[in-house]
């Protein structure tokens, strides 16, 4: 490829508002089709028995599939960030090199998946409850899931090269068609029809597995036809011991920091099955979680078009684009999660009657719906703020981020309330959690401002500095003769 090619990345020279809008929106879409998914899967399994313990099997399972997408999405956020990067440093051979090293690394992900699905399920569902039907329940499903997992990890790391290198209208169509394949699927492989038997709960899973390969077969083909900047050869799948390093450097913080919210889960789980009324108590935050996915996942959305930014004018040393973004996608999630308290607040009847909630599940969960929902105030903040931190390299900030706010503040306080409160109480501990949360985020990100963002200015670069001028040029800031003038003056000193 080019050097003029890669020069006009729109990543590099793009205005950073509409920049930001065309990367994020197709994401943001994308993940809500996902949340949809998460949620309507639910809705189906909440109505296979009128306990409604399936629905309680699945949320005791949910900790193992939520881990499986932390080690894909990781890694994912490592590769992301090393080829968005290379590409903004012109160096699109490293790039192509550190897109096969990722497709490695996802592919020995799914086979540690696979050996989990095979040993390990019993055991999880078992450390959890002794109830024999949710655990029976609890392996059928998470067993299929684990075991067919390798359509998640491949579709992840496809749609994370294409989001790399701004293809998001392409990653958003693959996660789409994985999403509404597995909507059609959930109640005719549930509940048996065309005549296909009821399959129950092994149903849910089948479908999720199809759906992800479906995600998957799309998103290899896109990225094949449409993704011009990476040209991966056989070559590149040699092992590159220094790039693998670069990826896991920023990667892993990101696994971990995933992963501490699948041991948050499994924690919470255990804690809410010890109380009374333990099982409805398990219910209900199991809903809750898949009720909230609706703001978080766009907000996940919102981070997947703003990290490759952010990432590509730090390689480029452009600190106004880099500031710019984050502001922007600041106030974008804080908006999100302002919208999500009012309808958590005032709507929580509506959402709790789609699974089909009566009597002591619908009195409890509506107090923990609006209890819970309080963390919203901060928690868009928080999200972005971390993916800021892996965008610059800085992964461990936001892995100390999640440990803290779930691990050392939320499950110990969840704990003291279960054991000398009551079950209301528990739901308080998450708005606490995120209140020490905004609080370190601020602290970090200013350690990281000052350390590696207002640099940057001091050491300006031609690239950087006619980038920001055409930036200007584009907004209208400046007139076509000021723009040359100004061109002329930084190419004759430089």
């Amino acid at each position: 490829m080019s050097s003029a090619a890669i020069k006009e990345n729109k990543m590099g020279t793009k205005p950073v508002g509409s920049l930001l809008l065309t990367m994020s929106v197709p994401m943001m879409l994308s993940m809500l089709v996902q949340a949809l998914y998460n949620v309507v899967d639910s809705i189906f399994v909440a109505r296979i028995s009128e306990t409604q313990l399936e629905l309680t099997a699945v949320s005791a399972a949910f900790p193992i599939q939520n881990l499986m997408i932390a080690f894909g999405t990781g890694i994912g956020v490592g590769v992301t960030t090393l080829i968005s990067k290379s590409l903004g440093e012109k160096n699109p051979k490293r790039a192509s090199r550190a897109a096969a090293q990722g497709l490695m690394l996802e592919l020995v992900c799914s086979l540690i998946f696979v050996l989990i699905g095979l040993f390990g399920a019993r055991p999880f569902m078992e450390s959890q409850t002794d109830e024999t039907y949710i655990i029976e329940r609890g392996v059928e499903y998470l067993s299929i899931c684990c075991v067919f997992s390798f359509g998640l990890f491949i579709q992840i790391a496809f749609e994370k090269l294409l989001q790399s290198t701004g293809k998001m209208i392409q990653s958003m169509a693959a996660q789409a068609v994985g999403a509404i394949i597995n909507i059609i699927l959930d109640p005719i492989l549930i509940f048996g029809f065309l005549g296909i038997p009821a399959m129950g709960i092994k149903g849910a899973a089948v479908a999720t597995v199809i759906g992800q390969m479906c995600s998957a077969l799309c998103a290899a083909l896109f990225h094949f036809t449409a993704n011009k900047e990476l040209r991966i050869k056989l070559p590149d799948f040699k092992l590159h011991k220094k790039l693998i390093i670069k990826i896991l450097i920023v990667g892993l913080p990101s696994v971990i920091m995933v992963a501490i919210g699948s041991i948050m889960n499994y924690f919470m789980n255990s804690i809410l099955f010890s109380v009374k009324n333990g099982v409805v108590a398990t219910t209900v935050f199991g809903i809750y979680y898949k009720l909230q996915s609706f703001l978080i996942m766009p907000v996940i959305g919102l981070n997947n078009g703003m990290v490759p930014i952010i990432a590509y004018n730090y390689g480029a040393r452009s600190k106004e684009r880099i500031i710019k973004t984050i502001r922007l996608s600041v106030i974008t999630a804080v908006s999100i999660m302002l919208i999500g308290i009012l309808v958590f607040q005032l709507g929580a009847d509506l959402l709790l009657s789609m699974f089909r909630a009566e009597g002591l599940t619908l009195t409890m969960g509506r107090t923990a719906l609006r209890l819970i929902s309080l963390n919203f105030i901060f928690a868009g903040f928080c999200i972005v703020i971390s993916s800021v931190f892996q965008a610059l390299g800085n992964g461990l900030f936001s892995m100390i981020v999640s440990f803290v706010r779930q691990l050392v503040v939320l499950i110990p306080t969840a704990y003291l309330f279960a054991r000398f409160g009551q079950v209301w109480q528990i739901w308080l501990s998450f708005p606490i959690a995120e209140c020490f949360s905004v609080v370190l985020c601020t602290v970090l990100f200013i350690y990281i401002y000052n350390r590696l963002i207002k640099p940057l200015e001091q050491e300006p670069t031609k690239d950087g500095m006619l980038r920001a001028l055409k930036e200007k040029l584009d907004e209208g800031k400046l007139t076509p003769e000021e723009y040359d003038r100004q061109r002329a003056a930084i190419i004759d000193d430089l």
